[in-house]
Order: C-alpha cells, then sequence, then structure tokens
C-alpha cells in the first residue's frame, strides 16, 4: 500500500506543481496589466519592478491555490479512472476511499499551511506592497513623469519634459508647466530651460527647482471689451522655486480605497483587537448620537420657550385643574406663543432628522468598516477549508468523468470555480453592505458547495450513476456526423 500512496501522492502532486506554476503566472500577468500604468515608461529599475510583483503576488495564492487544487484532482484521478487504474485497484481490493486517504492527509496539511500564509505573509506583503506604492514616488519622484508627453499630477498641474537626466532621472531639460485649478478657465503657463526635482522620504513636499524661465499668466477681468483683448501677464525669472503637495501625486497612482482598507494587513491577532476597538468605538459613537438628540431638544425648549408670570401664576390657581385634564396647559398660553411652540418643534424636528440621516450615514460607513475587518478575519479560515472543499469536489468527480488530460478536466474546473468565485464575491459584498452577517458571507460558497463535495465523494466510492463520458460526446456528435455523411454521399 505505501508503494501504491507513493505513486498516486508524485502524481499528484507532479500535476499540481504543474497547473500552479502555470495559473500563478497567468495571475500574475493579470497584476501586470493592471499596474502597467505604473510600471511603463517610468523609469524604474528592474530590482524594484521584481519588488513591485514579489509583494503583489501572495494576493493571489487565495485565488490560485484552490483552483489548482480543484483542476490537479480531476485530472489526477480522471487520468486514473480512463486508464483502468481504478479498475485494478478495485479487483485487488483497495476502495476509492482507501486511494483517497494519502491524498486527504496531504490536503489537509497544505490547507494547514495556507492557514499560516494567510495569517502571516498575506498580511505583511500587502503592507509592504502598499508602502511601496504610497512612497515610491518620494524615493523616485522622476518616476511620475514620463520624457515627451504631459503627465497630470493631481488636478491642478499638467508637466511636461523633453529629456531627464541623472541618477534618478532629478535633472529636467524642457519643462513646461501648464497650471489651473479645477473649475477655472484662466490658466497659467510656466516655461523653463532646466529644471531639478528634490524629495525626502520623511518629507510630503515634492521642491521643483526651475532656471532661465518665464511665466505666461492669463488675467480675470470683470469688464466684457477687456476680456476680448484677452489680458496677460508675462514675467522671466532666472531660478523659481514650485512645492508641489507628495499627496496630490499619491492621488493619481493610489486606489485610497485599498490604502484606507487596512483590514488585508492584519493577522488574526491584530483583528481581534481592532475589530474590538472598532466595536466598542461604534457603540459609544450610536450612544453619543442618542445622547445629544435628548440633550438637544430638552436644551431648545428650556431655552426658547420662557413661561411669564401670569402664566406661573395661572398654572399655580389651575394646577387642580390641570391635575384632572391635562390638555388644558395649552389654553393657559397665548396665541402667538402657541405658535412659537410649534414653529420650535418643527425647527427642532427638521434639524433632529438632519443629524440623524448624517449620523446614520457615518455609522453605516463605520459598520462597513467592521463587516470589512469581520470578513478579513473569516477569510483566513476560508482560504483553508477552500483547499479541502476543492480536492473533495475534483477527486471524485475526475473519477466519475473518467477524463484526464487538459481538456474536459479544465471545464468543469473553471466551471465550479466561476461559481466559487461569484458566490464568494456576492456574499462579500452584501455582507459589506450589511445585508447579511459577515460570516454567512464568508462562509456562503462553501456552505453552497460542500453538499456538492459530499454527494460527489458518495457516488464515487459507492460506484452510484457512473458517467460514461464517451456515449454522452458520442450523442452529441452522431448528428452531426450524419449531417457530414449526407453531405459527402451528395458530392
Amino acid at each position: 500500500m505505501k508503494i501504491l500512496d507513493r505513486y498516486i501522492l508524485k502524481s499528484f502532486i507532479t500535476t499540481f506543481a504543474t497547473v500552479f506554476i502555470i495559473l500563478f503566472f497567468i495571475f500574475i500577468l493579470q497584476g501586470v496589466w493592471l499596474f502597467i500604468a505604473e510600471l511603463a515608461g517610468k523609469d524604474l529599475g528592474v530590482w524594484l519592478v521584481i519588488k513591485f510583483l514579489l509583494f503583489y503576488s501572495p494576493k493571489m495564492i487565495p485565488l490560485v491555490l484552490p483552483l489548482s487544487i480543484l483542476l490537479a484532482s480531476i485530472m489526477t484521478f480522471g487520468s486514473f479512472a480512463e486508464n483502468y487504474e481504478f479498475a485494478a485497484m478495485k479487483s485487488s481490493g483497495i476502495s476509492l476511499g482507501r486511494a483517497m486517504r494519502g491524498l486527504t492527509i496531504f490536503i489537509i496539511s497544505l490547507s494547514i499551511v495556507a492557514f499560516i500564509f494567510a495569517n502571516n505573509v498575506i498580511p505583511k506583503a500587502e503592507y509592504k506592497f502598499v508602502n511601496l506604492r504610497k512612497n515610491i514616488i518620494q524615493r523616485q519622484p522622476a518616476m511620475a513623469i514620463a520624457a515627451g508627453q504631459f503627465n497630470a499630477i493631481g488636478d491642478d498641474f499638467n508637466i511636461k519634459v523633453n529629456k531627464k537626466d541623472g541618477e534618478k532621472g532629478e535633472q529636467l531639460t524642457g519643462v513646461t508647466i501648464h497650471k489651473r485649478k479645477k473649475g477655472e478657465e484662466y490658466a497659467t503657463i510656466i516655461k523653463a530651460e532646466r529644471g531639478l526635482l528634490t524629495s525626502s522620504e520623511s518629507s510630503n513636499l515634492l521642491q521643483l527647482e526651475l532656471f532661465d524661465g518665464y511665466y505666461y499668466e492669463e488675467l480675470k477681468t470683470k469688464n466684457v471689451r477687456d476680456e476680448k483683448k484677452m489680458p496677460f501677464a508675462k514675467s522671466t525669472f532666472s531660478k523659481q522655486i514650485m512645492n508641489i503637495d507628495l499627496s496630490m501625486l499619491n492621488k493619481n497612482n493610489m486606489d485610497e480605497e485599498q490604502i484606507s482598507q487596512t483590514n488585508s494587513m492584519l493577522n488574526i491577532s491584530e483583528l481581534n483587537y481592532t475589530l474590538d476597538s472598532l466595536q466598542n468605538s461604534y457603540t459609544k459613537e450610536t450612544q453619543s448620537i442618542h445622547d445629544n438628540i435628548v440633550k438637544r431638544t430638552t436644551n431648545t425648549l428650556s431655552r426658547k420657550i420662557s413661561t411669564s408670570e401670569r402664566d406661573l401664576s395661572n398654572l399655580e390657581k389651575e394646577g387642580d385643574t390641570l391635575k384632572k385634564d391635562k390638555n388644558n396647559l395649552l389654553s393657559l398660553l397665548t396665541t402667538s406663543k402657541k405658535q412659537r411652540i410649534l414653529d420650535i418643534a418643527t425647527n427642532n424636528t427638521t434639524s433632529n432628522i438632519t443629524i440623524i440621516k448624517n449620523s446614520k450615514a457615518a455609522q453605516n460607513e463605520r459598520m462597513k468598516n467592521i463587516n470589512n475587518h469581520w470578513l478579513a478575519f473569516f477569510e483566513k479560515f476560508v482560504i483553508a477549508y477552500a483547499c479541502i472543499l476543492m480536492f473533495f469536489i475534483g477527486a471524485p468527480l475526475g473519477a466519475i468523468i473518467r477524463k484526464g488530460g487538459i481538456g474536459l478536466p479544465i471545464v468543469f474546473a473553471v466551471i465550479i470555480f466561476i461559481i466559487f468565485h461569484f458566490i464568494n464575491t456576492f456574499g462579500k459584498k452584501l455582507a459589506q453592505e450589511n445585508g447579511i452577517p459577515p460570516f454567512l458571507g464568508s462562509w456562503m460558497s462553501s456552505f453552497v458547495l460542500t453538499p456538492l463535495a459530499i454527494l460527489l465523494t458518495y457516488r464515487a466510492t459507492n460506484d452510484i450513476g457512473m458517467i460514461n463520458m464517451d456515449s454522452i460526446i458520442h450523442q452529441i456528435t452522431k448528428p452531426f456526423q450524419k449531417l457530414f455523411k449526407l453531405k459527402s454521399n451528395e458530392e
């Protein structure tokens, strides 16, 4: 049996390693395409690009690993069934369950490694990746400016340089700056023969020194006749220093939402601590909003409504009547005071509604942040379970369809993985918006596909409903064969 276990394990690992490398390479290429605008034409060193991809690649493991296990399982066990190796095992008294035992131990071990990887390596890599993208301009500010074209920096600046020199491309030649604030028609154009970019990793400002140039500024005038003359001001300079906020550069090169969502950079212990703090903050903020509205309403009424001495004396005299009929309280007030009370109540209610709406929107954002942290927490366990789930779907499915190779197994693997990924994405989006609990959103795809894994394993181990794919394919291709036969006879 040890020889058989080694043979099955070797066949699976060989197929798994090949599939994993191919899929991982494909997903990395997708990442390169996603960030091609940040990498191409920026004069980045080879090592910096490698580091960029190295920090990006770990987040692809949760997608690549389950798909690789699924495809390798279908191909390996499909090949065994197609070559009648399972028939030989069964004739020797070895069931499918026994044949899967060694691989089951391997997959469980692999799922534990996947959990450790997701809990320790992926958060650190994500932190490094985001900070590399965020600080890459501070270390190499010239990378934001490609020579020979206009480069948008923030909402106000467009910079073009004819040539870049220096070790980091900080020496610029032929600088043209087009500055126009958002919403304004009038622009300032600055041209300089030379320029020098300087920055510090500890500073948020990018300093641009311009030499031997001039600036042209359009002037705004209220006189229509003067406006038609297009007035402007022009001045020359030998040296001019411009300070540009680096956050404007990062705005064009960073996904702000991705930076703000730090949940993917935390491990389980850090997520537990953060979730406890966020939940306490959410509860305190909710209570604070409630107390502020109550206090505001009380203070408004006590401050705005003053009872005259006459009203007080009337209240004392008619106290017994009021105890019997509290509705007579309004009868003690004049018509003007009644109207004033109604106006105050209306304004106060409108104001409270506005406060509640704004507070509700802020609380929804806080709850969304909490849900994102819960999703990141559960995702580390889902990755480990997905490895086991995909194996118990792929292995019996391969034994049932009796097809190895890269044809039919890829079709089944892609269909199953698309269903898994779609349900997983849908569940997470629904949980983020607080439509369902984060636990259900994270585990929804696993809950849906687990019965399929149980059913396929049961049918395969008990030889129930074995599908002969050759007969199915023959029935599909039979009409086409008849059609081609008729055409050949006519010719």
